[in-house]
């Protein structure tokens, strides 16, 4: 199995960040292990961290509540919310960081993060071959600081995705040999 490791950044007119990567994977597996939890165990967060929390109840309206762990023990909690579960093509959800109980919290680094983005994940089919798109952004009701926080942060997203995206196509090596 093979992925193309250098992702690619787009930016758009509404200041989204937009990543993409394709994989050599068929769409159905790459959208199954993003939409169970046993899965992303294995691959969900920067290089470096492990999540070995992640509770999902997949439909519109319902959620994901992970852990993510760094070597050195350090936890970072984050909440999914649903809003379009598409199979085997789209989800759209508004993810933000929480606490070990769910609740919406502010970024653990930076208080002027947007407190709830918005994420479109598509999944296209490229002749056997899947292209994973995320499309990432502050939610309308972000606050002009929140937006700018946003806009600076863009060398560290890409690293945090490229990371996280690296962890997957690892991963569906993996899963593909077995």
């Amino acid at each position: 199995m093979t992925a193309t490791r250098n992702a690619s950044t787009t930016e758009v007119a509404d200041n989204d960040f937009v990543i993409s990567r394709t994989f050599a994977a068929q769409r159905e597996l790459v959208f199954q292990v993003w939409t169970d939890p046993e899965h992303m165990k294995h691959w969900w967060g920067p290089k470096g961290f492990t999540s070995p929390v992640c509770n999902m109840d997949l439909r519109p309206g319902g959620g994901m509540h992970y852990c993510l762990r760094s070597a050195d023990g350090q936890e970072i909690w984050g909440k999914f919310v649903y809003r379009e579960v598409a199979a085997p093509g789209r989800l759209v959800l508004v993810d933000g960081f929480s606490n070990a109980a769910g609740e919406i919290v502010r970024h653990p680094m930076s208080p002027t993060w947007p407190l709830e983005l918005l994420t479109t994940i598509t999944f296209d089919d490229e002749g056997g071959r899947t292209k994973l798109t995320v499309r990432w952004g502050p939610l309308p009701s972000a606050t002009e600081e929140e937006r700018k926080t946003f806009n600076e942060s863009r060398a560290s997203m890409q690293q945090g995705w490229t990371g996280t995206l690296d962890q997957l196509t690892d991963y569906l090596a993996e899963v593909i040999k077995k």
